[in-house]
């Protein structure tokens, strides 16, 4: 339930910064009647990464305790770390652009004179961040109860656009560069989690070499115990890990973390308390 909870947290609140930029925008230069459009590219972009999610998830349980599955499980585990630790750097040191960028689409979009230029621009911008949650949410949902990924996304999203709601009322008066911080450093924890998690099951199809447990704390916290299972989906905890699994973990997470504190301040920051 945390892994999804603070992936739609993330995911909702940046797709909601996303919306409140183009509609100030709008409103900005006159074009409140663009507003429609907006909300059109979005319902359009949820509708299809809803969709998507589910169709994806029901067609990969169909092989459920296959080998096939298990494969398919450890490469998905790869594809979201990689994609996650990517996108979570990425935009803490682009974020800068975005409001330029996304203004100088809306500019050409509004001259095209096309009636739905501008739903499309809504409609990439805020399926990008749909499509992310998809991919995350296939690598967490393979070992996740189906409720507690419910319970998770819908707080998670109702938290996102909350806080988004609030920030913009607030505005300059709070300040939000150590919340985003700790939220990236989670958001590397988790990604560090879903490359452990492809470790294990590449070991246990043999796409890797199999190694003896390094320890084994099952009596303590079993992986498939509710808590444990919790763990296992946002920091990849395993009861019996092996050499490789903690050494990929320690690796990834001294690096990415280096890194993610490296690069300053975060995108999301830039995008709520910057105005122009």
């Amino acid at each position: 339930m945390l892994g999804s909870l603070l992936i739609f947290f993330r995911e909702s609140l940046e797709a909601s910064m996303i919306c409140s930029i183009m509609l100030a925008y709008l409103q900005q230069i006159g074009r409140r009647d663009a507003f429609k459009d907006v909300w059109l590219g979005v319902a359009a972009a949820v509708l299809v990464a809803v969709g998507g999610g589910i169709i994806v998830f029901f067609t990969l349980h169909s092989y459920d305790g296959s080998v096939l599955q298990a494969r398919i499980e450890g490469v998905t585990y790869f594809v979201a770390s990689v994609v996650l630790t990517y996108m979570t750097l990425w935009m803490k040191k682009q974020g800068r652009h975005l409001k330029s960028e996304l203004h100088s689409k809306m500019d050409a979009a509004i001259q095209s004179g096309s009636v739905f230029a501008i739903a499309l621009i809504a409609f990439i911008t805020v399926g990008r961040e749909g499509l992310e949650t998809v991919v995350f949410m296939i690598a967490i949902a393979f070992h996740a109860r189906p409720l507690y990924l419910a319970v998770g996304g819908v707080m998670g999203t109702v938290s996102g656009l909350v806080l988004s709601y609030f920030i913009y009322i607030l505005g300059r008066r709070i300040n939000l560069k150590y919340f985003f911080n700790i939220m990236g450093t989670l958001l590397v924890l988790f990604a560090a989690g879903l490359l452990a998690n492809g470790v294990e099951s590449f070991q246990e199809t043999g796409w890797l070499p199999h190694q003896p447990a390094v320890w084994n704390t099952a009596s303590l916290l079993n992986e498939d115990s509710t808590f444990g299972d919790i763990l296992h989906s946002f920091l990849g905890y395993a009861d019996s890990p092996t050499t490789l699994q903690l050494s990929v973990y320690a690796v990834f997470l001294v690096v990415f973390i280096w890194l993610f504190w490296r690069n300053g301040t975060s995108r999301s920051e830039r995008m709520l308390m910057r105005k122009e």
